[in-house]
């Protein structure tokens, strides 16, 4: 891609069935609609993505830069369709600005140009566990546009996504202390209903996001706009320190 910045960040990785170490290393990449061709002799929707590639083993980088550009890809897709086709970044763009052109044809007064701003960042780095945070927002018109931030934590030897039970000992007994934790943030007593501030709990019962994020010194869980409470109260979020969250995870 252009733009690449030089690594930004290293660890080591002990390659399997040998004792040689393997390197995978973070390259900073960015993209706008000006390098799309469609947009030389026209204007187009801004269009800003910031991202990490991901070198090394062949093979470890090749899942994880996958998963990487399909969140990109699917940040991306406008219309019916749920499942991205795009193959490249600049054929995602491209895609959205053809979405755009035709709206636009259809609707030449719309209020507001359609924009799309997309990063993933790597938030933590460690033998055995990758964690990036992956955020988009879109305008596509209307009164507001809508943004989510979510997190894709990976095995840095297999270049798999870790799942729940390989990140947690018992999700059930850690999803018990992060409700306590949510209650003392948001003040609400341990005999009240859980929604007693407003929040959209489904059956009145706490449950965590889906995605968990990790740092060196927390675990962040972040429930994006209309996950547990209207678009205006905006995005809620709940950090456990790491010291706190340890004896519940299974990983270091």
């Amino acid at each position: 891609m252009n733009n690449k910045i030089t690594v930004v960040a290293m660890i080591a990785l002990i390659a399997t069935g040998c004792n040689q170490e393997k390197n995978i290393e973070f390259s900073s990449e960015s993209f706008t609609e000006k390098e799309l061709s469609i947009c030389k002799n026209s204007i187009c929707p801004e269009v800003t993505i910031n991202y990490v590639e991901v070198f090394g083993d062949d093979e470890v980088s090749e899942k994880i830069n996958k998963k990487i550009k399909k969140f990109i890809f699917t940040s991306l897709l406008m219309g019916e369709d749920t499942i991205p086709t795009a193959k490249s970044i600049q054929e995602a763009a491209t895609g959205f600005i053809e979405v755009y052109n035709a709206d636009k044809a259809q609707f030449p007064d719309m209020a507001g140009e359609y924009f799309a701003e997309i990063s993933v960042n790597e938030i933590f780095t460690s033998k055995e566990h990758l964690c990036f945070e992956m955020r988009q927002y879109l305008f596509t018109g209307g009164a507001h546009g809508y943004g989510t931030t979510s997190f894709l934590n990976i095995n840095p030897k297999t270049g798999e996504e870790l799942t729940s039970k390989e990140l947690f000992k018992n999700k059930e007994d850690f999803t018990a202390f992060a409700e306590k934790k949510f209650r003392g943030q948001q003040k609400i007593a341990k005999d009240q209903s859980i929604n007693e501030n407003g929040f959209w709990f489904e059956n009145d019962e706490f449950y965590l996001p889906e995605s968990v994020g990790f740092t060196q010194d927390s675990l962040i869980f972040v429930y994006n706009q209309y996950d547990i409470a209207s678009y205006a109260d905006g995005p809620i979020e709940l950090k456990i320190a790491m010291k706190e969250a340890e004896p519940f995870l299974s990983i270091d």
